[in-house]
């Protein structure tokens, strides 16, 4: 199957020779009932609590299933593999859980499963990479044969909405029996889809679970199989698209998107995501001895000094809004009323510059792992100003751990919040004191466990509002935009993008 070049514009001449000479034999798609998608990026480890990269989301949503579900259309709580829960005190959740579920291998589903899962990734042993996720927890425990409770540390009303989203159930007997290692290579889940091949630096391969248990709240997939590959090159992946090699992209170029919608057998989508691009300052100057980011005006200056507007409408497209609060704007809590904004003024940010004892600006590290564009629109910006910045571009992997090593002065950095739509999956990551969090100021961190805690919703908000505009006042963090993502699909399939970011491949067809 081969594409000739007449079919793109003349913009895109490099891809147009690329595919004149392209070709692959079609072995995704209809014909196969295999629906093949691909990314730039490979999670570090299959299992849902030990990688944090969106990739990863997307393999658990399809493979594993989680107590609660939140419909995506009302975004009221269903059951899933819980049926029913109560909370019997403000630190103490009950759920009875399904009868009748198995895991891929045969396993029965139970309670022992649930506790051993959230009991383990609370374990220093786990080496969980999302704590934030279940730190919230304390323990569970087996109440009888369909029952368990989990005990909070304090009180924490988003309980729900964390136990619908980044916490899937494990099979106790077989984690047990393989380790995390075992676990990585040959997963199992209760989900939709099973997961039949794990190959490091290719992808993971994926079939239909016969033995999805019926009533589910997502349904039984209609495609028979998935098949994620990781390919780096953008122009790769743009190629075998539009070729027949793969069904499915996302995070499309802007420019790439517009010469996609001239190919025949391609639809492209944009939509606006929760993902939100954001600068995060090392003020405490744990990467660089006397740094200039321990100064307010500096922080301030820099954020003056970034045109925001300019990047949504020329770069970032499709949808996509300047982001003034430290969270994504539609997110439980999350407010921009009475923060302080920082509209584009170099001007400004020369000027205090200058007042911080920096008139002729300085030198600083920039670390950034995707959307290598913006992050150079942002070292453009800074030299305007005087201030070169080194990019040091990495996978999300390595820049995170950088990052928590005290590395990395200036960090480019995206954030989905695990699709939670409630502030604390954002804002409490990065400044509320625990890994992320390169500022630990006692106040913003105080205002932060108030919000988490208070069962009023009411006073939940204005704890929030109250560390939010400190946030923005100290310019600890510089919120960009909100990410709008291009996807590019095959036409033969029928699929629907969700503002959480989460393409539900089990909900797909063909048409």
């Amino acid at each position: 199957m081969q594409i000739m070049a007449r079919y793109l514009p003349a913009a895109g001449a490099t891809l147009a020779l690329l595919l004149t000479t392209f070709s692959v034999p079609a072995l995704a798609g209809k014909a196969n009932d295999t629906l093949v998608y691909a990314s730039d990026t490979e999670p570090e480890n299959v299992s849902p609590y030990h990688n944090s990269a969106r990739e990863g989301v997307v393999l658990a949503r399809n493979v594993w299933d989680t107590l609660l579900y939140r419909d995506p259309k009302t975004g009221t709580y269903q059951p899933m593999l819980a049926t029913a829960w109560k909370w019997v005190d403000p630190t103490t959740l009950e759920l009875t859980l399904r009868e009748g579920v198995t895991f891929h291998n045969g396993d029965v589903f139970g309670p022992e499963d649930v506790a051993f899962t959230f009991n383990y990734v609370l374990t220093p042993e786990a080496r969980t990479v999302t704590k934030q996720n279940v730190d919230w927890m304390k323990s569970t425990e087996v109440v009888d044969a369909k029952t368990v409770r989990i005990h909070l540390k304090t009180a924490f009303p988003a309980a729900l909405e964390y136990l619908a989203g980044p916490t899937p159930i494990f099979p106790a007997a077989y984690f047990k029996k393989v380790g995390l290692d075992g676990f990585a290579k040959a997963p199992i889940g209760t989900g939709p889809y099973r997961i039949t091949s794990v190959e490091n630096g290719r992808g993971v391969k994926m079939e239909r679970n016969a033995q999805y248990w019926p009533g589910s709240p997502i349904g039984m997939p209609k495609i028979g199989k998935l098949e994620f590959r990781v390919i780096p090159d953008a122009d790769s992946r743009m190629a075998e698209l539009v070729t027949g090699g793969i069904d499915w992209i996302w995070r499309v170029p802007s420019d790439q998107a517009d010469q996609l919608k001239a190919a025949p057998n391609v639809t492209v989508l944009s939509a606006e995501t929760m993902r939100v691009g954001f600068l995060q300052f090392d003020t405490l100057g744990r990467a660089k001895e006397n740094s200039p980011l321990k100064d307010p005006r500096v922080r301030q200056a820099i954020s003056y000094a970034i045109d925001r507007k300019a990047m949504v409408d020329n770069l970032v497209r499709g949808g996509s809004r300047v982001m003034n609060a430290a969270c994504f704007i539609d997110q439980f809590g999350c407010t921009d009323e009475g923060v302080p904004r920082y509209a584009y003024d170099p001007a400004k940010a020369k000027a205090l510059l200058k007042e911080a004892g920096y008139p002729d600006g300085f030198e600083i590290d920039l670390g950034a792992y995707r959307e290598r564009d913006y992050a150079e629109a942002v070292i453009g910006y800074l030299r305007a100003v005087g201030i070169t910045a080194r990019l040091n571009y990495l996978r999300y992997a390595a820049l995170r751990d950088m990052i928590r090593g005290g590395k990395v002065s200036i960090a480019f950095q995206t954030w989905g919040s695990f699709s939670v739509l409630d502030v604390s999956a954002f804002t409490g990551v990065y400044l509320k004191g625990g890994d992320e969090d390169l500022t630990k100021d006692p106040e913003t961190i105080a205002a932060l466990q108030a919000g988490d805690g208070a069962t009023d919703p009411a006073a939940r908000k204005v704890k929030y509002a109250e560390a939010l505009k400190r946030i923005a006042a100290q310019a600890y963090i510089l919120p960009l935009f909100s990410y709008s993502t291009n996807y590019a699909f095959t036409s033969d399939l029928t699929f629907t993008a969700q503002p959480d970011e989460l393409p539900r491949f089990y909900a797909a067809s063909w048409k």
